[in-house]
């Protein structure tokens, strides 16, 4: 099944092109949480929800742009959980920074994800305690790397006073700045050794990239310690996490 998940997030990410390489003025629209969604956004949710539902119609689904109510999904002990287009503003801004995000959830935890990037080619997904990422048609194996000094990723676009000042006391690092789910991949291929994140975001940001960072050999940890868990609940909000080798 993780074959035709992969290949769901790619032709996902290609109707995501289609609309970034358009000529027509992009249109740009704010959802209630005043977050932009864009006819990319729509049109990836709109296939992976079709290619879910042809792969594994017995498994509900969670999607960024359509999410069930809590009535409806309350119960569930798995799920898919989908952000069709991770990175939103990146896309807008057009740096290539964005990505498609599938995962899927068993018992409050990612056991399985995919992450597709269509502006840079590159397609990261992992099962249990595999991870793999395809760039130009080459295969790998991706493990986390402890290198010294650390890297530290960081988002393009959500930098704030805590993460300076908790900057401030790492001592001696480098940093480099990406969007979206990206963080997580970074980590996973050992391309950098933390992702500290101490603003808001949902579950279906982090799930896939969870799944790919795990089974690479890294932890997604609370500021307390504790595993992300993506246990249905009434709120989609996660707490703060990094995500570490330690």
């Amino acid at each position: 099944m993780l074959k035709q998940i992969c290949e769901l997030a790619i032709d996902a990410g290609s109707a995501i092109m289609e609309i970034y390489h358009a000529q027509e003025p992009l249109q740009v629209e704010q959802k209630s949480d005043k977050s932009p969604v864009t006819a990319a956004d729509i049109a990836a949710h709109q296939i992976i929800t079709a290619g879910l539902t042809r792969i594994a119609p017995d498994i509900p689904q969670l999607s960024e742009e359509d999410p069930p109510s809590w009535n409806e999904r309350k119960g569930w002990q798995r799920y898919w959980l989908v952000d069709p287009l991770d990175g939103t503003k990146e896309f807008i801004h057009r740096n290539g920074d964005f990505t498609v995000n599938i995962a899927l959830i068993e018992k409050g935890m990612p056991v399985m994800g995919v992450i597709y990037a269509p502006a840079k080619g590159l397609l990261y997904y992992a099962e249990g305690n595999q991870a793999w990422k395809e760039e130009g048609g080459h295969k790998q194996s991706i493990h986390v790397k402890d290198i010294t000094p650390p890297i530290i990723a960081i988002s393009r676009s959500h930098q704030d006073a805590e993460l300076r000042d908790y900057l401030a006391q790492l001592g001696n690092h480098d940093t480099v700045e990406i969007g979206s789910s990206l963080k997580f991949c970074l980590v996973a291929e050992g391309k950098a050794q933390l992702y500290p994140r101490f603003g808001p975001t949902n579950i279906w940001d982090t799930a896939a990239g969870h799944a790919i960072a795990m089974a690479a050999g890294a932890k997604v940890l609370d500021w307390n310690g504790k595993t992300l868990d993506y246990t249905p609940c009434e709120s989609f909000l996660n707490p703060g996490f990094r995500v570490t080798l330690f």
